[in-house]
């Protein structure tokens, strides 16, 4: 199972958040690009970054702090929060982000990610956030009437590479991981599933591992890495105990 760290960015720095709650968020380190150094160093092969201002405006807030990123680092990048049409996706793309997360242009307008993962293979990756099982977009600002699992069966035959899927009320609340609940919802739409949101300790992440038959085929952590809750490179070897890949 690969292990993504997170780098949430809010005004060029590198935050937290507690279930995606602008006004929770707590600075870790106000030089993103250093704080890649580090993952980098301690042995992570990808980085999941997230533009969480971006994500409420609709359109790339903290660019230069990901640029920034990817000039420091040789590490896979994983981006999302605010790509919202094609210009955005192939910018991303052409500047050496390895993968771009779609989250609310998948629901608004499906076929642009159809037709991006069919240009890109292997690079578009679909973002659900869900609370109570209904997707919410818009920075999660609004929750729509529609199921993860509707919205995540629409692109079964699209090409994507993975599913990120987000337990908005766990994210960044270190209240554990449903294992078997996300287990069931990659089982529901047969496609690599990273999970993200609420993993507190090395047990959650073992617990994930332990179903990439089902599909877990990554999972990103945060706050407990950053918070010293969690060690890296222990993370790393529970993180090494799944069978699946995306």
């Amino acid at each position: 199972m690969i292990l993504f760290p997170a780098i949430d960015l809010k005004g060029g720095a590198c935050v937290r958040l507690v279930r995606g709650e602008m006004a929770s968020a707590v600075v870790f380190n106000d030089d993103p690009a250093a704080q890649a150094g580090l993952f980098a160093a301690s042995g992570f092969a990808w980085l999941h970054v997230v533009d969480l201002d971006g994500a409420f405006a609709g359109h790339s807030v903290n660019g230069a702090a990901v640029r920034a990123i990817r000039d420091a680092v040789g590490l896979n990048i994983q981006l999302g929060g605010g790509i919202r049409d094609r210009a955005a996706i192939d910018h991303w793309l052409d500047l050496g982000i390895d993968r771009v997360v779609l989250g609310t242009i998948a629901q608004r307008d499906p076929d642009l990610v159809r037709r991006a993962a069919a240009d890109y293979p292997g690079r578009i990756v679909v973002g659900i956030d869900a609370r109570d099982g209904r997707v919410a977009v818009e920075g999660w600002a609004e929750t729509s009437t529609m199921t993860a699992v509707a919205l995540a069966r629409r692109f079964g035959d699209a090409g994507v590479a993975a599913i990120v899927y987000t337990d908005i009320a766990r994210d960044g609340a270190l209240t554990g991981v449903d294992a078997a609940a996300i287990a069931g919802f990659a089982r529901d739409i047969r496609l690599p599933v990273i999970a993200s949101g609420g993993i507190a300790s090395l047990a959650d992440i073992e617990a994930l591992a332990g179903h990439g038959a089902d599909g877990i085929a990554g999972a990103i952590c945060g706050r407990a890495l950053y918070d010293g809750r969690i060690d890296a490179k222990a993370a790393l070897r529970a993180a090494a105990g799944g069978v699946a890949r995306c």
